[in-house]
C-alpha cells in the first residue's frame, strides 16, 4: 500500500527555532494529499526531541524498515535525516541496501521563480501576493475559521460580513482580496458556499482592532458558529483610511464589482467534492 509520511508538529518549533508559519492545517494537507489518489495511505509521526536525537541508522532502521515495513523510499533529492541532518540521499540508499528498501530521489520543481518551495510560498503569502503562492501551491492559499460576533457595522451599512476567529494559517498582508468561501462541516467536508470580498486588517477608517471579515456576495443567511474556509484568490488593493462611511461604502461597491469580475469563471472543483478548491 503506498503511504505519505508527514510529521506533526513542524520540526523547527520542537527544536526551539520559532514556529513557522502554518499553511495548511494537518486536517487539511491530509484531505489534499488523499484527493491526489484515495488509496494513499497518511501516517502522521509525531515529531519529539527523542526522534530528533535519533540517528540515520536508528530513523531508518526502527521508523523505516520496522514500523513501516518500507520497500521503496521516495524522497527530494535534497533530502536530510537524522541527528543534526546527518543522513543524505547517499545514507539512505547505503542503509536501504542494509534493511531492504529502495531509496529514490524526485528533482526539486523549480519555474522562472525558482524552486517550488514552502519557503517561498511563506514569503508571497506575507507581502499579500496571494496569486504568486497560488502559482507555486497550483490552489489558492486560504484561511478557515469560526464565525462570530463582530460590531455588526458592516450590515448597518448595507454590507454585512462575517467575521472570522481563531484562525491558524498565515494571514497575508493587510488588504482587500477576492475570495472563495466554503462552508465547512463537522466531519471535515466542505461545500461551495459564497463569492466574497475578504478585507485583513484594522479597519482604519471605522476602527475595532485587527479582523479577518469577508462580504458574501449574493448571500443572505446566519452564519454565526458555522467554519468556513476563504480561498484568497487576488488581492484588490490595500487597507486604507476613507474620509467618512460614504466614501468606505462606494469604495466596497468597487472592490464587489471588480471581485465579481475576477471570480466569474470560477466554477466549484470536481475533485473538492462540490467545495471551491
Amino acid at each position: 500500500m503506498p503511504l505519505v509520511l508527514t510529521f506533526e508538529p513542524h520540526p523547527s518549533e520542537v527544536l526551539g527555532r520559532g514556529r513557522r508559519a502554518l499553511l495548511t492545517t494537518l486536517e487539511r494537507k491530509i484531505e489534499l494529499i488523499t484527493r491526489l489518489d484515495p488509496t494513499l495511505r497518511v501516517v502522521v509521526e509525531p515529531f519529539t526531541l527523542a526522534l530528533a536525537q535519533e540517528s540515520p541508522e536508528q530513523f531508518a532502521q526502527e521508523l523505516l524498515a520496522r514500523e513501516l515495513h518500507a520497500k521503496v523510499v521516495i524522497v527530494g533529492d535534497n533530502f536530510r535525516f537524522g541527528h543534526r541532518r546527518a543522513g543524505d540521499l547517499a545514507t539512505l540508499r547505503r542503509l536501504g541496501e542494509a534493511l531492504g528498501f529502495e531509496a529514490r530521489a524526485e528533482p526539486l520543481t523549480s519555474d522562472a521563480g525558482g524552486a517550488l518551495s514552502s519557503s517561498r510560498v511563506r514569503a508571497a503569502v506575507a507581502a499579500g501576493d496571494v496569486e504568486a503562492a497560488a502559482l507555486v501551491l497550483g490552489r489558492p492559499h486560504s484561511l478557515s475559521g469560526r464565525v462570530v460576533e463582530g460590531d455588526r457595522r458592516g450590515r448597518t451599512i448595507g454590507v454585512p460580513t462575517a467575521n472570522l476567529d481563531g484562525i491558524p494559517e498565515a494571514r497575508p498582508a493587510n488588504g482587500v482580496y477576492a475570495s472563495l468561501v466554503d462552508r465547512l462541516d463537522d466531519e471535515g467536508g466542505a461545500r461551495s458556499l459564497a463569492l466574497g470580498v475578504t478585507n485583513l486588517g484594522v479597519r482604519p477608517t471605522v476602527g475595532g482592532g485587527p479582523s479577518v471579515e469577508t462580504h458574501l456576495l449574493d448571500f443572505d443567511g446566519d452564519l454565526y458558529g458555522a467554519r468556513l474556509r476563504l480561498h484568497l484568490v487576488a488581492r484588490l488593493r490595500e487597507e486604507r483610511r476613507f474620509d467618512g462611511l460614504e466614501a468606505l461604502v462606494a469604495q466596497i461597491r468597487r472592490d464587489v464589482a471588480e471581485a465579481r469580475a475576477l471570480l466569474a469563471a470560477r466554477r466549484p472543483d470536481p475533485a473538492a467534492a462540490g467545495a471551491w478548491c
